[in-house]
């Protein structure tokens, strides 16, 4: 240990380099405390690590007790206590920098996730990827038309795909619905003719399930010569025969019209 702190001394004094918040640093760890690691960094004072910097999901994980006496790593210098001089140390400071570095290349891969529903709320589900707590709000659940009871997801595992980050804001939006429709995209092509069940209406229109993916149907969509519209002559369970005239890839979402397709609509068939 004595000869660490010495060669760290050493290379500080040699080039003649002080350091500053957000360095870096290597340091070993030298006392441990009821409530934090002393750190020895080169320097005249000895760094200190508050347990609540030692990593990301500290309360979950509480792994603390892996950091041993004279290991040397790498650590993140957060700021310097004016009272002593001390340098605040952290390493989950570490844990954000490479966890967004791993996020920004998956967002790039365009991976599919299988991530554990920690929590629900009234806005949707609560998940952690790379460490970073990450959210999938309820318009980019996939119900496939059905009621979903979303106490009971707690624990389970939802396929997900990166939606938008913001890493400033240390912020991650998913959606299920898009991971969902990249396993089907492939069946899904721009002016194709689909069959699909109606299986949700709406003001505005109705939703159509087409290989598992819901497609919406406009009100704009649907009046047509061949079809005088109204919004009681579509029912739940429905088979009807539309064209595709809208893909999102990213966000999993489909439109498409009735409109100028003859016999669009077929007898009435329930769940």
């Amino acid at each position: 240990m004595k000869k660490k702190k010495v060669y760290f001394a050493e290379i500080l004094k040699k080039y003649k380099y002080k350091i500053h918040e957000g360095d870096i640093v290597a340091g070993t760890i030298i006392h441990i405390e009821e409530y934090g690691f002393l750190v020895d960094i080169g320097t005249d004072k000895s760094g200190y690590l508050p347990i609540e910097e030692v990593t990301i999901n500290f309360k979950k994980k509480n792994n603390h007790n892996l950091l041993l006496l004279n290991i040397t790593r790498d650590f993140f210098l957060v700021a310097q206590n004016q009272n002593n001089t001390q340098y605040i140390l952290s390493l989950k400071r570490l844990d954000y920098i490479r966890s967004w570095k791993r996020i920004k290349q998956l967002y790039l891969e365009d991976i599919i996730f299988n991530l554990k529903i920690e929590h629900v709320n009234k806005g949707g589900i609560i998940t952690y990827l790379e460490g970073i707590q990450s959210f999938i709000p309820k318009s980019h659940i996939f119900t496939k038309g059905k009621i979903i009871n979303y106490n009971k997801l707690k624990n389970r595992r939802i396929k997900c795909k990166l939606l938008n980050f913001n890493e400033n804001k240390n912020q991650l939006i998913l959606s299920n619905k898009s991971a969902n429709f990249s396993i089907l995209k492939h069946k899904f092509k721009l002016g194709e003719i689909v069959y699909g069940k109606i299986i949700v209406k709406k003001t505005y229109g109705v939703f159509i399930e087409i290989y598992n993916v819901n497609a919406l149907l406009h009100n704009s969509e649907i009046s047509n010569k061949n079809i005088p519209y109204k919004n009681t002559s579509i029912k739940i369970g429905q088979f009807i025969k539309a064209k595709i005239i809208y893909l999102n890839n990213k966000e999993g979402l489909v439109s498409v019209s009735i409109r100028h397709i003859k016999c669009s609509l077929t007898p009435l068939q329930q769940y």
